[in-house]
């Protein structure tokens, strides 16, 4: 059955779902072109062009991306700009028919579909390939000036957008969601889980997205073994068994982002360590051990391979949160 683009979700397309390549993220029907970043079609309404999608992967220098918010640049015919170093050397226009589509969508209050490539902010880009990051809704737009000039040195003005996620509930479900919500009352399944798992209310009443795609990924290219103390835990079947970690926690009061530089594999050992902050990760990668557990060494180093890096932002952020709240002591 052939997919039809449409305003917000797309069928079969959950948060987290990576594309090896813009022809796959065209193939699936999230964007309308293999290069631009502003997707448009016809609204049904009246015919006229109305923004989807768009793609953040480092177009422009006035970008800025907070992961549950951003600025995003508007489009510049391809006369506008240095093919050699991208940067702008007219100023952009609201009649350019990809920033009038995507003013339209905020005048419409139309969802937008948020994809992030390889060339984006490496906090939270994939380090290859395109991720699927859910809907967003533009909250404002303006003409502001760019922080770099024309080759002149005369200013540069820009269509900006602002950015900010639809609450997850908006969000497109994966299938197993789907099959809960058809046979579960929401209201019951969220008095069962709180009396069965008290710590688990605000998971049960606010819904928590969380890519299994993503994690996968990260716990596919280590085969299973765990990045801190290299257990590779097999099951009778012969497969190993992992867990995909988030060193910035999801969920409040930490609010970390569920990317690949964000998300470790590890035994469900060192997931608990990670969690309860018996282990943290030093400046240069070394491994803390701030609690110690008989018979389970840590590696020296924090192990990565290929394309996986995790950002020094999160590490950071992990190893202050539980500094602050009590020196452990170092293991002897």
């Amino acid at each position: 059955m052939e997919i039809k683009r449409v305003i917000g979700n797309i069928e079969g397309v959950v948060v987290g779902d990576h594309f090896a390549s813009r022809r796959e993220v065209m193939g699936a029907k999230l964007h309308q072109t293999n290069q631009k970043g502003i997707s448009w079609l016809k609204d049904v309404r009246d015919g006229l062009p109305v923004a989807d999608a768009i793609v953040l992967n480092g177009g422009y220098v006035d970008d800025d991306d907070h992961w549950l918010a951003m600025k995003y640049t508007g489009a510049s015919e391809g006369k506008d700009r240095d093919s050699d170093t991208g940067r702008l050397l007219r100023s952009q226009s609201w009649t350019l028919v990809d920033n009038a589509a995507l003013k339209r969508s905020y005048e419409r209050k139309y969802p937008i579909r948020v994809l992030r490539g390889y060339e984006g902010d490496e906090r939270y880009s994939p380090s290859k390939g395109y991720r699927f990051d859910g809907l967003f809704e533009i909250t404002a737009i303006r003409t502001s000036v760019s922080s770099w000039p024309a080759p002149d040195g005369s200013e540069i003005e820009i269509c900006q957008f602002d950015l900010e996620r639809l609450p997850d509930v908006q969000q497109a479900l994966t299938p197993l969601e789907q099959r809960v919500a058809e046979i579960i009352d929401e209201e019951q399944y969220a008095q069962d889980v709180e009396e069965r798992y008290p710590q688990a209310r605000t998971v049960s009443l606010k819904r928590l997205m969380r890519s299994v795609a993503t994690s996968q990924r990260v716990k596919n290219l280590y085969d299973g073994e765990c990045q801190l103390c290299g257990l590779r835990l097999l099951g009778p079947d012969g497969k190993a068994h992992s867990q995909g970690a988030h060193v910035r926690p999801l969920g409040d009061p930490h609010h970390g982002p569920d990317v690949e530089p964000n998300i470790l594999c590890v035994c469900p050992n060192c997931h608990v360590r990670l969690d309860v902050g018996a282990v943290v990760i030093d400046e240069d990668w070394s491994i803390v051990v701030r609690a110690v557990m008989l018979g389970a060494p840590t590696l020296p180093k924090l192990v990565t391979k290929g394309w996986h890096r995790v950002h020094p932002d999160y590490v950071r952020y992990h190893r202050e949160w539980w500094e602050n709240r009590g020196n452990l002591g170092k293991a002897p």
